[in-house]
């Protein structure tokens, strides 16, 4: 059999990208041993594998906060920063290595290793969709192999994935030494743009928790009930869910995992996805008593970095947790809203040392409000944009009655949200806006911070009708305009100004 020319080079650029690797990690073996710094370990995989570097970074940071976790596996087997995922289903540990040479146990348990192993694996799935050299050099078309990279169950839950690499390409990225500039990018969805996106609070909405999505585990992985008249209900497990967020979701859906929960809870900004109904038996405590009587919330994250447990995720997953004990008379105490850990016979030990008890009973009992939280609509006085910003209330997902619009241009005309900062400190921005695939790809918002305007890039094609946190910045006390909507963007589509909320942390 004659091989095509295109994937006959695709297989020659394979092979040499792990003679490089294996000549990496096969030179000086004196010094082997040694750990090598991140940085550098991220600069030579994307080289070796003609790889971006950014989005490299990106992927690690949305699966792991590139935490290594001591070569420790993930809820569905993932190892390393790179999370190389290893179980009766997916076996990309395992192509990892044959695409580098590498063995399993390094790619396992070495960190340079294992980055050099994921950005074999990417690259892969980057000639499996023909992307050339001039193409590879556009970090947008590599979209659909971040989704591919992921191993989702679904293209919808693909979506959710590949867009939360993207979107710390925008937010920027400063972790364990390693920095990626937020930067303009529009990713090129393909196909994946005609899927559901699982970020924006419209479509198939939770039945039991209204601002929750709807995305159902395999019916393989809990038990159908009619609770709480076959059981009752008394209990709230926390768990943290050793993985991503959409890898958990799309571990719920793998009909080999055997395991679910009612909901999981996003780090970044709080999202929930509902996977279980509550009237039937998630499979989520190990222990079948403890299944039949609680409701199970998986949170984001890694029970060994206190990165994962954001305000935003506490926040929300208390609101769930609230309107959970409401409904079914469940005390809110710490006898009935408990962790993992605390099932009897438990193996699991989250939500681990890092989950802060106090805080989330707090918010829970409904005493953990912000000390000083300030929303700014489009519509109020606080809000300024020269008459280029046109106005609309096409979209249902806007904020209030209308939002603001406008072309890209390469000059200054920003919109500006003003606020009264009650004194310096920090505090956590957020912003929404409608989504639609006309709205542009790359939106720079400004926050007005102590130290000077910082810029962050945000889709505003995906993730409508929702607050998105674009971080915790360090505001000086005041009345000013402290966050801004530019128009100056290579980004293509309408620049949407619809509200921001900013809160003391």
């Amino acid at each position: 059999m004659t091989l095509p020319l295109a994937r006959l080079t695709a297989l020659i650029a394979s092979a040499l990208a792990a003679l490089v690797a294996l000549a990496a990690f096969a030179v000086q073996p004196a010094t082997a041993a040694k750990e090598i710094p991140l940085p550098a370990a991220f600069a030579r995989a994307a080289a070796a594998q003609d790889v971006p570097r950014d989005l490299l970074v990106a992927i690690a940071y949305a699966e792991t906060h590139l935490d290594a976790h001591e070569g420790k596996p993930s809820a569905n087997g993932g190892y390393g920063v790179m999370h190389l995922v290893s179980n009766p289903g997916t076996h990309v540990l395992e192509k990892a290595a044959e695409l580098t040479g590498l063995p399993v146990e390094k790619l396992r348990t070495d960190t340079e290793a294992n980055i050099m192993g994921g950005a074999a694996v990417l690259r892969a799935h980057a000639d499996e969709l023909g992307l050339d050299e001039a193409a590879r050099k556009d970090v947008g078309r590599w979209y659909q192999a971040v989704a591919a990279y992921g191993n989702a169950s679904s293209p919808e839950v693909a979506r959710l994935y590949a867009d939360a690499a993207y979107e710390q390409l925008g937010l920027g990225i400063d972790a364990r030494g390693v920095t990626v500039k937020p930067q303009e990018v529009t990713a090129d969805r393909g196909d994946y743009a005609k899927a559901r996106d699982l970020n924006a609070q419209v479509g198939a909405l939770s039945a039991d928790y209204s601002p929750a999505a709807w995305v159902p585990a395999s019916s393989s992985n809990y038990t159908a009930s009619s609770r709480p008249s076959s059981y009752a209900i008394d209990r709230v497990i926390i768990h943290v869910t050793q993985g991503s967020y959409a890898g958990s979701i799309s571990w719920f859906q793998n009909p080999s995992a055997q395991v679910s929960a009612h909901y999981v809870v996003k780090s970044s900004n709080g999202e929930i996805t509902q996977m279980v109904r509550e009237k039937d038996v998630a499979w989520h405590a190990g222990n079948w008593t403890y299944n039949t009587r609680s409701i199970g919330i998986e949170h984001e994250g890694y029970i060994s970095d206190a990165s994962w447990f954001t305000d935003a995720m506490y926040r929300a997953s208390a609101a769930l947790t609230r309107a959970i004990c409401d409904k079914y008379g469940i005390p809110k105490d710490r006898a009935h809203i408990i962790g993992h850990n605390e099932v009897p016979g438990a193996t699991h030990t989250d939500p681990g040392s890092y989950w802060n008890w106090n805080t989330y009973m707090n918010y829970v009992t409904g005493g953990g409000t912000p000390s000083w939280s300030a929303t700014v609509d489009n519509a109020s006085a606080q809000f300024t944009a020269s008459s280029n910003w046109g106005t609309s209330s096409y979209s249902s997902q806007r904020y209030g009655a209308d939002y603001r619009f406008v072309d890209p241009v390469a000059a200054s005309d920003p919109a500006w949200f003003q606020a009264s900062i009650p004194s310096a400190g920090n505090y956590r921005v957020e912003v929404w806006y409608p989504s639609d695939p006309g709205y542009n790809s790359s939106a720079p918002y400004i926050v007005a911070t102590s130290s000077g305007n910082q810029t962050v890039f945000v889709d505003q094609r995906s993730g409508g009708g929702a607050w998105h946190s674009l971080g915790t910045f360090s505001l000086n006390a005041g009345t000013y305009n402290a966050v801004g909507v530019s128009r100056w963007t290579s980004g293509t589509g309408y620049v949407i100004a619809d509200a921001v909320r900013i809160s003391r942390v």
